[in-house]
């Protein structure tokens, strides 16, 4: 077993108990462009100290899980010239095993978040049951991790390329509370509103930190799920989303593009193909859940 490696800031605010929020490398190192993830990585760790929170960004160095990364570190994630490989919890014990860098998922994220203490996380969207799941099985091993580990997951629903009403029921059978926030409809990522309605709306940091806390004196495991749309001034046009995302899903239909690429494929094509319209979309719904994320936490910790 690889030992985790915490930062001083990270360790002294989970001795103190003061609210921390783990934050993903994968977005860093998969989603954004060079240059501008190191720009978000910076913004999302202050966004976070803003509303009273410690950042916990997370990934595996040279074999090591990093609950916490220094500027140096948080460098070498956004280098592309470093080629991480993209982690979900399956991979950690080879990554470990074979002294690999790797950014994380939102399954290894919270699972090793949860290792550390660390109960409640920002990303920005969810992985969920692919399109054609029936036959391919694709299904992301975000829900099963969230099902299994008692942590809160800020994001802003799930990608339009999944199939949405399939993950909302997966997260039904597995007991995960989904909770809109500020919304009755479940977000779609690039779009504030999906046809998906959620069983459970919040209008404020201190009721989901109510909720959160009232579920984990509940039997069982599961995480909570709190659904953020992103800012409306970054909502995508629907008539350009709709574009893109056809040209998504044709684009991986010919490349025969599955499993753990897919997202990063499609994300490729959004963002070049909109002209850098998406870039802002993603950067701004990242950032206001990473600022919820710390709002709830600071509840939590109150």
């Amino acid at each position: 077993m690889s030992t985790p490696s915490v930062t001083d800031e990270v360790r002294s605010a989970l001795a103190e108990n003061r609210p921390v929020v783990a934050l993903e490398s994968t977005i860093l190192s998969h989603g954004l462009p060079p240059g501008r993830n190191r720009e978000v990585a910076e913004r999302l760790e202050g966004v976070v100290r803003a509303a009273g929170a410690v950042p916990a960004t997370i990934a595996v160095l040279g074999g090591v899980p990093k609950i916490g990364l220094t500027p140096a570190e948080l460098d070498h994630v956004c280098d592309p010239a470093n080629d991480l490989v993209k982690l979900s919890r399956r991979d950690l014990g080879a990554a470990y095993a074979l002294k690999r860098d790797g950014a994380t998922t939102v399954a290894s994220t919270a699972a090793l978040a949860h290792a550390a203490g660390i109960g409640v996380f920002a990303t920005g969207g969810l992985g969920g049951v692919h399109r054609g799941a029936r036959e391919t099985w694709d299904v992301s091993a975000d829900l099963d991790v969230l099902a299994t580990t008692p942590v809160l997951v800020v994001c802003s629903g799930v990608k339009s390329i999944l199939d949405m009403g399939a993950t909302l029921e997966l997260l039904e059978t597995r007991s995960v509370p989904v909770i809109g926030f500020g919304t009755d409809r479940f977000p779609a990522f690039y779009r504030r509103e999906s046809e998906f309605g959620v069983p459970w709306r919040v209008d404020s940091a201190a009721g989901a930190a109510a909720v959160v806390a009232a579920h984990r004196t509940v039997p069982g495991v599961a995480g909570v799920l709190l659904a953020n749309p992103i800012p409306v001034e970054f909502e995508m046009d629907a008539d350009l989303h709709e574009r893109l995302l056809s040209e998504g899903l044709e684009l991986l239909r010919e490349r025969n593009v599955q499993g753990k690429e897919v997202t990063p494929v499609l994300l490729e094509h959004f963002h070049t193909a909109s002209g850098g319209v998406s870039l802002d979309a993603n950067e701004a719904l990242v950032v206001s859940n990473a600022s919820l994320a710390a709002s709830v936490a600071v509840e939590l910790a109150s």
